[in-house]
């Protein structure tokens, strides 16, 4: 059984040059009171690994409009004019990888496999410093896995065991990010009590989870 804390009992958890993952696409699927109190709580330096950090003032967006973030690492960053000016004057490192790389490279840190290989970006700017490997003639691009110290998640259910389901799209990275990090915490939009959700409807399991955040009062 796990006990829902405070969202500001869990950004107590999230130290400042973290390295954080953050589920969503475009907020949709992010754990917004959870950013929030980060913000609050004034955590800098933050290496963020995403989807996308969504757009200014809003879910991953809060925590680059705040300067929290030192790097990030994710598949777009069209829609965020703040991280676009941090990259251009250099306070912010991003690292653009395509999505389904990206993905791939969170899936393989959390399947305990040594990376992905990949065509996917060969011959372009993506490839530039990259590690190539020969296979049979064939050049691929070798992709790192991708893993992280807190994964903050956003679920549709949990229940006290930590199991939880998602919604739709607002699955997007959110399964994926809770078996590559070290703590995983979760924003659920209501918790049931054990066995409320059937084994077969379960999508992660409470074992991968570490802390679930209540519902707003």
């Amino acid at each position: 059984m796990k006990n829902a804390i405070t969202p500001e009992a869990a950004a107590d958890l999230i130290p400042s040059g973290a390295v954080v993952m953050i589920g969503g696409f475009m907020g949709v699927g992010s754990p917004h009171r959870l950013i929030d109190a980060l913000v609050a709580a004034g955590r800098g330096e933050l290496t963020i690994i995403a989807n996308d950090t969504a757009r200014p003032g809003f879910g991953i967006g809060r925590l680059i409009s705040a300067g929290l973030v030192s790097r990030v690492i994710a598949s777009h960053i069209g829609l965020n004019p703040d991280t676009q000016k941090g990259m251009l004057s250099g306070a912010i490192a991003v690292e653009l990888v395509p999505q389904g790389t990206l993905a791939e490279r969170i899936r393989s840190a959390g399947f305990g496999l040594g990376g992905v290989l990949t065509k996917t970006g060969l011959g372009t700017l993506a490839a530039d410093g990259q590690r190539i490997i020969e296979i049979d003639g064939e050049e691929w691009l070798y992709a790192p896995p991708l893993a992280a110290d807190f994964a903050l998640l956003h679920a549709d259910r949990a229940d006290y065991n930590g199991n939880l389901t998602y919604q739709l799209t607002a699955t997007n990275f959110n399964p994926l990010m809770a078996m590559a990090a070290k703590t995983v915490i979760c924003e659920p939009r209501e918790i049931l009590p054990v066995g409320a959700i059937p084994p077969d409807a379960v999508d992660t399991p409470g074992v991968l989870v570490d802390h679930l955040i209540r519902r707003a009062a």
